[in-house]
């Protein structure tokens, strides 16, 4: 069975991009567009991994990041933030709300890929 990452993103090309570096990598992908509904999902789904873009239809990514830490079914899950918006206030905020990485967009395929397996605790193949 593959590990499971849930990606929470309202832009489908930004979706497209991920899944495709994700299953190419191994995971099996589950998809949303709004934080409500990944709170929701996250309890059903047990993804090893949230991908969470901050700005989101509903609920917004760090809103939906407090309910997911306030939670004792949810509130492992290594959570990260996935943003267009690279101000140092913007960073600064993402950090302050318990992300567990901060990813900006457009991301960087090798690096993202990397990151995503760090945080699902998956090890590198040997070289």
């Amino acid at each position: 069975m593959k590990p499971v990452i849930l990606v929470v993103e309202d832009n489908e090309r930004n979706r497209k991009l991920v899944r495709t570096v994700l299953e190419f990598r191994g995971y099996e992908i589950v998809e949303l567009e709004d934080g409500e509904l990944a709170v929701q999902t996250a309890k059903e789904c047990k993804p090893v991994v949230i991908l969470m873009d901050i700005e989101l239809p509903k609920v917004d990514g760090i809103t939906a990041l407090g309910m997911l830490r306030a939670d004792a079914e949810t509130a492992a899950i290594p959570v990260a933030a996935v943003t267009a918006s690279v101000t140092p206030t913007e960073r600064d905020r993402v950090v302050a709300a318990g992300f567990n990485a901060y990813i900006s967009k457009p991301i960087d395929v090798m690096s993202f890929g990397e990151t995503v397996d760090r945080l699902a605790g998956k090890v590198a193949a040997p070289q």
